[in-house]
């Protein structure tokens, strides 16, 4: 079970690069400018906490701290894939890829939703795209990079 999990956390440090590459590219071909609802889940998660962000360098710290929470979700879902794996589930490639793109989405939507910052239901079509065509990315380079893991060592 642990190296499985060590195998989807690498796995999805790697479709967490990915996603990042595909977004940055995005945001380089349309001109279109970085989301900002990382920086608004982390004031909002600060404000129903309570927790204080220090005024000196409060943008800077909101910033970093909402790229950490892209991160974070991308390595929780990798290692949710590793443990489904350890438990002996065996997708085929494009069922493992799509399982990997929802679960990404549905780790990055859901809270925004719950605490208010985001409704995926008021969404455009080019906000669903700009979205969903980064987790692909996600979901295919984690599955791709497990199923190599694989190849180099043993099964699981």
């Amino acid at each position: 079970m642990r190296r499985s999990i060590l195998r989807g956390l690498a796995a999805g440090a790697a479709g967490t690069t990915a996603l990042h590459a595909v977004t940055y590219l995005d945001m380089v071909l349309r001109g279109r400018p970085a989301s900002r609802t990382p920086e608004q889940s982390v004031t909002r998660l600060a404000d129903l906490t309570g927790v204080k962000i220090p005024a000196k360098g409060r943008d800077n710290r909101v910033s970093g701290a909402g790229a950490l929470l892209g991160i974070v979700s991308g390595l929780v879902v990798g290692a949710g894939y590793g443990a489904v794996r350890a438990v002996g589930w065996r997708p085929s490639v494009t069922t493992a890829g799509a399982v990997a793109t929802v679960g990404a989405i549905a780790v990055s939507a859901a809270p925004m939703a719950a605490i208010g910052v985001s409704d995926p239901r008021d969404w455009s079509l080019s906000d669903w795209v700009a979205d969903v065509v980064p987790h692909l990315a996600y979901g295919w380079v984690t599955t791709a990079t497990y199923a190599a893991m694989l190849d180099c060592g043993e099964a699981g």
